[in-house]
């Protein structure tokens, strides 16, 4: 079946193997997702070759792909390389911010027993925890990809533990589109200018904090308004176990120590100034930013932050890329924010189409990765020498991208729940009502429970 209507988030776009192209009027409901793929539940028999029960193929069928903005050029960029492919494109939100958004879609073609897309794109690393399972007697909605589908010598060849979080029970699930390890971004021009050391802990970091507010109030070292940056950017990067699974059991402790050394180092920052609680992409942060001095971050920032024209909109050779900030005498690990990932659905009707799509949107050097650090090494590799080449960035850019890339700890998991929305709930508002996120950590704590056991989690 081929694309017939979207609506104002799902905005088909018809490609076609005559490289004709329909942009279709979005104007029906989420109810008309049925009619927006090309697969449906018929005829599921397992498959040697695939290694899962495959749908009837009908070779030739058009392939329905959703994906966000963002991605949009990449898959055009597919379109444009394989023309032999017949391609519906759906754009949507990527699940931004822990909507939600796909996991919805998904349950309601559950309920349907048709409709899914043939491939998919998400913003969260956790999708896994539930498109790996078996839904209300459909099979579960992410094709196996390491029983036979895909090559072996193709899955070896991403970063090392890059697929982990797509990874359940030993079976891959996803292909992630690129790693996001927390590094240290730093203005090196700035630093220069202040007569400041560049930190290289998270101690060395308070301190710079400390010093900031009384030699030079208004300059500052980040942002903690953001729902992704408190728990990805200082409480993973701190060994805090605060987002653990243990089996069904849900793990959150905000009073361990190591929970506890960040909200006291974010707290002292933030009362000093030299973290301010506007979002990374308000206009308010980007009216400040000529007194960023430095802003430990993802390696997405390189793009969507630093050079962006809208944000930072960094001159060539201001800032620099660090290894991450690492608490003193411990091992050298960090945090992790995002890092998409791509779902091939196991009930497509193309598969081989699907398979071809998968490997050009991951490891193709033009467009994997769109603008960040490619998940697949070869890929990285090439966008690492781009960057260096480019003269944008100073210090040592590679090794700091490898180093972060290579160390992101270990103790957070992917529960079928994101923690950014018990932080958007209880501890945004609170740091805007002027509360420390101490005063707050009950309250944050208990939210991330109730969400745990929602979703079914057992919590300790």
């Amino acid at each position: 079946m081929s694309t017939q209507k979207g609506t104002t988030d799902m905005a088909p776009q018809h490609f076609g193997p005559q490289r004709s192209r329909r942009f279709l009027t979005a104007v029906a409901t989420v109810a008309a997702l049925g009619l927006l793929a090309s697969c449906s539940s018929e005829s599921a028999e397992f498959n040697d070759e695939y290694g899962f029960a495959a749908a009837e193929q009908v070779a030739d069928s058009t392939i329905t792909i959703w994906a966000d903005a963002a991605r949009q050029s990449a898959v055009e960029a597919f379109i444009e390389a394989h023309p032999e492919i017949d391609v519906d494109l759906v754009i949507d939100d990527g699940s931004a911010g822990a909507s939600g958004t796909l996991k919805t879609k998904i349950s309601l073609a559950d309920q349907a027993g048709e409709g899914w897309p043939d491939a998919v794109f998400s913003s969260q690393t956790n999708d896994a925890s539930w498109a790996a399972q078996e839904t209300n007697g459909n099979q579960a909605f992410a094709a196996p990809l390491n029983n036979g589908y895909l090559e072996q010598d193709f899955l070896d060849g991403f970063t090392a533990g890059a697929l982990d979080p797509v990874t359940v029970d030993g079976t891959v699930y996803g292909l992630r589109n690129d790693l996001a390890p927390v590094l240290f971004w730093y203005n090196e021009s700035l630093f220069n200018e202040l007569g400041y050391d560049v930190p290289t802990t998270w101690e060395d970091y308070e301190a710079l904090g400390a010093q900031l507010a009384d030699e030079n109030p208004g300059y500052f070292l980040g942002s903690i308004g953001d729902s992704f940056v408190g728990p990805y950017v200082y409480y993973w990067a701190g060994q805090a176990p605060i987002f653990q699974l243990d089996g069904d059991t849900f793990i959150s402790d905000l009073q361990d120590p190591n929970s506890q050394r960040v909200t006291a180092m974010l707290d002292t920052m933030h009362d000093n100034g030299s973290l301010i609680s506007d979002s990374l992409f308000s206009a308010e942060f980007v009216e400040q930013s000529d007194k960023l001095l430095a802003l430990p971050g993802a390696a997405w920032y390189a793009g969507a932050l630093i050079q962006n024209p809208s944000n930072i909109n960094a001159a060539e050779g201001d800032w620099a890329a660090a290894a991450p900030l690492v608490w003193e005498g411990e091992e050298a690990v960090t945090g992790n924010i995002g890092g998409g990932v791509w779902y091939a659905s196991s009930h497509s009707e193309n598969l081989d189409a699907v398979e071809t799509f998968m490997e050009f949107i991951t490891s193709d050097e033009a467009v994997a990765g769109t603008g960040g650090l490619p998940a697949y090494d070869a890929a990285a590799q090439s966008w690492l020498a781009d960057q260096e080449s480019s003269g944008f960035f100073g210090g040592d850019f590679t090794g700091a991208m490898n180093a972060a890339a290579t160390s992101v700890w270990s103790g957070w998991s992917y529960p079928d729940f994101s923690i950014e929305t018990s932080y958007a709930k209880i501890i945004v508002p609170g740091l805007a009502e002027g509360k420390s996120i101490a005063e707050l950590s009950d309250a944050w704590q208990q939210e991330m429970q109730n969400e745990a056991q929602v979703v079914g989690y057992q919590v300790q």
